[in-house]
């Protein structure tokens, strides 16, 4: 699997994006076509190569004939989208990125996302960035993308709201479930633009995963910074052999005064809510009262909401928040036709080796319900099917997350 890490040491923007893949070897002419075919004139590409501190990288310009920075609605950008010559895939990425800035926006103005004006992020250099970002990273065939830790900066910025705090309020809410921090340079580093793209096709976050290296790319920013180069860092490389690595956030709660009846409603409340998995263990708490340790798998992001649901559904006056490394084989999902009915499979591959095939329970008991046989009879014709099924694109944690159900997939098999 070929992996793009983005290294955000001095933050990121639309167009250090940009400087990074063309930076990579992406022709600068070809992602011009690109952006040619969202038939709007005017959008002008140039690359220069620069100095950022003692360090070089390459800086691309995105130039328009728009004057100021109209306000475009969602809908006004998707029809841009809607009727480009651009491949499916990246129409695709480039809807998901303005879908996800949109919802930022519109929860931190605590509005209706079809009422939210793009002001800056809706100008043509923003969507250029945004189109060409989401069009260049499938074109280097990068199959997943990772983003370390992201630098914000400090301070305060003016835009289209008047005085804002870095980072913008769009921009943090575009953060959720990543990583970042703050630091002393008095500077916006990271741009809604740039938060939203990483957010929205990056699969996972956290330390450069293990690869064999190919290239090593730098996109420059705009300005000149004092501290430190203004430097995007984008490593392309092939998965090394062996397990995915990524970050989960475990949630835990000690209980000991709930009824045990009530426990189903809430983990089936869990579960809907994208829990990964929920379980509970038995306890002796003190004065040897028997009590119950509800442990909770989440994404990162979803950690503070179903936080929420278990000290709203449960009788626990807190919940801990641990953030854990953690190993996950890689697996693909099929749908395998049995003489029962279809059965949805995951299966687990040690390389090309297929090693483990998970039906899904629920469809199994189903079918052998109607169909009046045990249920390991099912199980069985299934896992049989799913063995002469031709292998499918493996989804990880660090693949851009394209299919709904995908996810789904993964919430149903208890993963």
């Amino acid at each position: 699997m070929r992996i793009g890490y983005f290294d955000c040491f001095s933050g990121c923007s639309g167009d250090m994006i940009l400087g990074t893949l063309v930076d990579a070897g992406l022709p600068l002419a070809e992602l011009q076509a690109a952006l040619d075919g969202l038939h709007v004139p005017g959008i002008q590409l140039s690359a220069e190569t620069v100095k950022r501190g003692a360090f070089r990288g390459t800086l691309v310009r995105v130039r328009t004939e728009e004057r100021g920075h109209p306000h475009r609605h969602l809908s006004d950008i998707l029809r841009i989208l809607e009727t480009a010559d651009l491949p499916t895939a990246a129409r695709t990425d480039a809807s998901r990125i303005f879908q996800r800035l949109a919802e930022a926006e519109a929860a931190a103005h605590g509005v209706a996302v079809e009422k939210i004006h793009f002001h800056e992020v809706g100008a043509l250099d923003s969507i250029a960035d945004i189109v060409g970002a989401a069009w260049g990273i499938r074109r280097l065939g990068l199959e997943a993308i990772r983003v370390s830790s992201i630098n914000l900066g400090s301070g305060f910025i003016t835009g289209a709201h008047g005085k804002m705090p870095v980072p913008a309020p769009g921009t943090a809410a575009l953060l959720v479930g990543l990583s970042a921090y703050g630091s002393d340079i008095p500077a916006e580093l990271t741009t809604p633009t740039g938060a939203a793209i990483l957010a929205t096709l990056a699969g996972g976050h956290g330390p450069m995963p293990a690869m064999t290296v190919e290239r090593v790319a730098y996109g420059a920013g705009q300005r000149e910074i004092a501290a430190q180069p203004n430097l995007l860092r984008l490593i392309i490389g092939d998965a090394a052999a062996g397990y995915d690595r990524d970050q989960i956030a475990i949630l835990e709660a000690n209980i000991d005064d709930m009824n045990p009846q009530f426990f189903d409603p809430l983990l089936d409340r869990l579960f809907e809510a994208g829990a990964l998995d929920v379980s509970m263990a038995p306890l002796f708490m003190k004065k040897s009262r028997p009590g119950t340790l509800l442990t909770v798998l989440a994404e990162p992001a979803d950690a503070d909401r179903l936080a929420s649901l278990v000290l709203a559904h449960s009788t626990t006056f807190g919940v801990r928040h641990l953030t854990a490394n953690r190993w996950k084989r890689p697996r693909d999902f099929v749908t395998a036709t049995t003489a029962y009915g279809p059965v949805r499979i995951k299966r687990g591959w040690e390389g090309e080796r297929l090693s483990i095939l998970a039906p899904e329970y629920e469809d199994c008991r189903r079918l052998a319900l109607a169909g009046g046989v045990p249920i390991q009879v099912v199980y069985d014709a299934a896992q049989q099917a799913a063995r002469n099924l031709p292998p499918t694109p493996r989804q990880t944690s660090t693949d851009m997350k394209t299919e709904a159900d995908v996810a789904q997939g993964e919430r149903e098999t208890g993963e």
